[in-house]
């Protein structure tokens, strides 16, 4: 059974910084795309970034390329996403997500979420 677990978000002011971690478990974690979504209240759940299986290739969508950074480390079967440069409309649940296969095309498992909240 795969189980995802995000570690606890928090609260940042615009501008500042936080990591998000997101620990794997249930199958082998380096055959695995990774990556992570985000909800803000009331909104529909968008994808934020993605890492394929090796770490070789990432993906970001707009509003955070050049702010956010995903990674990963195989060896502790763990996805980060640290987030630089905060704006308020960062402000979301992040979901941890596992896709299918080694490329991030059919997300499969998700965490259970945690809340990030950006003061302005």
């Amino acid at each position: 059974q795969v189980q995802l677990v995000e570690s606890e978000g928090g609260l940042a002011q615009a501008g500042g910084s936080l990591r998000l971690s997101c620990a794997a478990s249930g199958r082998t974690f380096s055959s695995y795309a990774m990556g992570w979504f985000r909800q803000p209240a009331g909104k529909e759940r968008l994808f934020v970034a993605a890492i394929s299986r090796n770490g070789g290739m990432t993906n970001y969508a707009d509003p955070v390329k050049g702010r956010f950074t995903i990674s990963r480390d195989n060896a502790k079967n763990t996805v980060y996403l640290q987030m630089n440069r905060l704006k308020s409309e960062d402000t979301a649940v992040y979901y941890c997500v596992q896709y299918s296969g080694g490329f991030y095309l059919s997300p499969e498992y998700w965490g259970k979420g945690t809340l990030v909240t950006v003061s302005s």
